[in-house]
This record gives C-alpha cells, sequence and structure tokens, in this order.
C-alpha cells in the first residue's frame, strides 16, 4: 500500500516539474520575442511599454526559476496575457494584416 503512494506521489512530482519546465518555457518564448520587437510597436497597439513588459516577463522568469505556488501562479498568468493578447497584436502591427 505505501509502494502506491509513493508512486502517486513521484508521478505527481513529475507532472509539476513538466508543467513548471513548460510554463518557463514559454516565459523565455515571451521574452526573446518581447526583446526582438520595435518599442514603438506596443504602445502603438495601446499595450504597455516595452521596457515594462520586459520587466514583467524577466520577473515572470526569476519567479518559475525559484518559486513555486501562488506567485508562479501569477507569472504563468503574466505569460498567457503576454503571448494571448500581446504578442499578436505587435506582431500584425509590425507586418500588416495576415488577410
Amino acid at each position: 500500500m505505501m509502494g502506491d503512494v509513493n508512486m502517486v506521489q513521484s508521478w505527481a512530482g513529475n507532472i509539476l516539474l513538466v508543467l513548471q519546465l513548460a510554463a518557463l518555457g514559454a516565459t523565455v518564448f515571451a521574452l526573446i520575442h518581447a526583446i526582438r520587437q520595435r518599442p514603438d510597436a506596443f504602445t502603438a497597439v495601446d499595450k504597455l511599454t516595452k521596457p515594462i513588459w520586459l520587466t514583467i516577463l524577466s520577473v515572470a522568469a526569476v519567479v518559475l526559476l525559484l518559486v513555486q505556488g501562488l506567485l508562479a501562479f501569477v507569472a504563468i498568468i503574466a505569460t498567457g496575457v503576454y503571448l494571448a493578447d500581446v504578442r499578436p497584436k505587435v506582431d500584425e502591427v509590425q507586418r500588416g494584416p495576415r488577410w
């Protein structure tokens, strides 16, 4: 019986590690994307400035490396906002609409 509990805990730990690494990877991707964009593209689409997003994403990466729990969840949300809202609009303003 104890072996089953240890195995479940091991699997849960592995799943959390994979999720944490995926979140960190997404944050690094978002940070690299933000670094490569023109500063005026952020303000052109009425988003926070490039330096602010670089700070948010850098802090998010550090948090995901060092902290677990609620603060890590906040870092994941910040990354998600950048990837789902800011990145597409910044890309569109620099390349033009896709259609």
